[in-house]
Order: C-alpha cells, then sequence, then structure tokens
C-alpha cells in the first residue's frame, strides 16, 4: 500500500514537474500571469513557473507577413477599382500585444483593410497608379497611429495589385497613343524646323560662292549615273551654264573672222518653257539651231 503512494506521489511530482519547466524559443517572449495578474515577461531560455499558480503566455516576435485582400474602392473622381496589398508588422511590446487586444492578427487585418479603402478612395485614379510609394507612407503612418497602443509596430506597406474595368483600361490605351502621337509630330516638326536652318545656312553660302551650287549639281550627275540611268534630269542651273557656254562660244566664233559668217551658230540650250530658237541662214539655207 505504501508503496503505491510512493508511486502516486512521485507521478504527482514528475507531473508539476513538467507543468513548471517552460522553453522560451529565441525569437519569442514570455508574458507571466501570476494568479491572473502579469508579472513579468521572462527572455528566451528555459524558464521555471509555478504549476496552476502561473500561466505563460509566449509572443512572437518575428516580423508577420499579412496579405490585404482585394479591397472595392471609388477613387476621387468615380473610378471603381479592386486594389489589394500586404502588410509587415511585429510585435514590439509583448505584454500590450496580450493585454491590450484580444486577437492583434485579426485585428490588423481588419484596420489596414479600412485604412487602404480610406487612403485609396482620398486620390484619383492617376495618383493612385503614379503616387504608390506616398499611398504607402500614409497607409503606414495611419496604421502605426492605431496598432501603438496594442504594442505592435507596422513596418511596411505595399499596394500589390490594382484592377481597372475594361473600359478604363481601353480609354487609358487609347490616351497612351495619342500621347505617342503628339510626341511624334513635336519631334518632326523639330527636326523639320532644323533642316530648314541648316538649308538656309547653305543657300547663304552658295550665294556667296555661285560655283558651290554647280558643284553640288555636278555631285548630284554622278549621284545618278551610279545606277545607269537612261534618263537624266537636268537641273535648272547646270542649264543656264550651259547657256552660257554656248553664247561664249558664239562671240567667240564671230570674233575669229569671216569663217565665222559660214559656220553654224550655237544657239544657248532652250530653257524650260521657252519658245524655241529661230533657225539661222547661212548663204541663204535654213540651218536647223543646235540643241
Amino acid at each position: 500500500m505504501s508503496g503505491l503512494v510512493i508511486a502516486g506521489i512521485a507521478v504527482v511530482v514528475l507531473l508539476l514537474l513538467g507543468m513548471s519547466v517552460k522553453v522560451v524559443k529565441q525569437y519569442e517572449q514570455g508574458v507571466l500571469f501570476r494568479l491572473g495578474r502579469v508579472r513579468e515577461v521572462r527572455m528566451p531560455g528555459l524558464r521555471l513557473i509555478i504549476p496552476v499558480v502561473d500561466v505563460l503566455r509566449r509572443v512572437s516576435l518575428r516580423i508577420v507577413t499579412l496579405p490585404i485582400q482585394s479591397q472595392g474602392i471609388i477613387t476621387r473622381d468615380n473610378v471603381s477599382v479592386d486594389v489589394s496589398a500586404v502588410a509587415y508588422f511585429r510585435v514590439v511590446d509583448a505584454v500590450k500585444s496580450v493585454v491590450a487586444i484580444e486577437n492583434v492578427y485579426s485585428a490588423i487585418d481588419q484596420i489596414a483593410q479600412t485604412t487602404l479603402r480610406k487612403v485609396v478612395g482620398q486620390h484619383t485614379l492617376d495618383q493612385t497608379l503614379s503616387e504608390t510609394d506616398q499611398i504607402n507612407v500614409d497607409i503606414r503612418k495611419i496604421l502605426d497611429i492605431t496598432t501603438v497602443e496594442w504594442g505592435v509596430e507596422v513596418t511596411l506597406v505595399e499596394l500589390k495589385d490594382i484592377q481597372l474595368p475594361d473600359s478604363m483600361k481601353r480609354a487609358m490605351a487609347r490616351q497612351a497613343e495619342a500621347e505617342r502621337e503628339k510626341r511624334a509630330k513635336i519631334i518632326n516638326a523639330e527636326g523639320e524646323s532644323l533642316a530648314a536652318a541648316a538649308l538656309g545656312d547653305a543657300s547663304d553660302t552658295m550665294m556667296a560662292h555661285p560655283l558651290a551650287l554647280q558643284l553640288r549639281n555636278l555631285q548630284t550627275l554622278v549621284e545618278l549615273g551610279v545606277d545607269k540611268n537612261t534618263t537624266v534630269v537636268f537641273p535648272a542651273p547646270l542649264m543656264s551654264t550651259i547657256g552660257e557656254l554656248g553664247s561664249f562660244l558664239a562671240r567667240e566664233t564671230a570674233a575669229a573672222g569671216p569663217l565665222a559668217d559660214v559656220l553654224p551658230v550655237i544657239v544657248p540650250a532652250r530653257q524650260a518653257g521657252a519658245p524655241p530658237a529661230p533657225e539661222a541662214q547661212t548663204n541663204g539655207e535654213p540651218v536647223p539651231a543646235s540643241r
């Protein structure tokens, strides 16, 4: 009989000893309640408590990732969008996170959803799409003010996805296309302006140096001859030069002596649109004008 009593006492002692030994992990803190009142915070390691009298609540201090489910929001310019986000927070005061609020994770999830709707609803659609960094900061500030009393610090809030209606997507695509066309026309106009200025400078140079225009005409003819074209278009200034050359040769021939009367007269090349040159007379017989 006494052996059974001793065995029972030993079992009870072992049970009490097992209940009194607690292990707090490195990333946790233990909040010790004694008869319902907070006594102290136990640091990581092997800790002993009084069975039945003490209760140890372990609180994780690691950063928690909290997805914020998609919220249907109407922006300030009356556009309906669906916005989802993600929040990162961690417990900085283990006692407050246990005493001040029942379920800190559920509370932060709910307050994050309402704050997301509130902040995004104060911005237009363009601001929501382009100023996401500022929206993230505003949401974080509001959450920090609320959660500081719960012993929780919100480290980061990021908008994860913004869903637009199909009609709004098409309108934005048309707007982007029109913007690109506008930039293309502006660039084209600037190029035309620069080209006109360069041509003006070139014309001034050719006016100061007449031979430069002739050299440019000859270069154009060389470029045309590369393709072995059968038809050659002579620029009007080049035709004028040929006409002047013909007049010079005619004067030289006339000044050579009596033989000039029997030689055919070289007629300047006919300009585009000018009437045909008259036929020259030699010894009473018509002689066709040279062309």
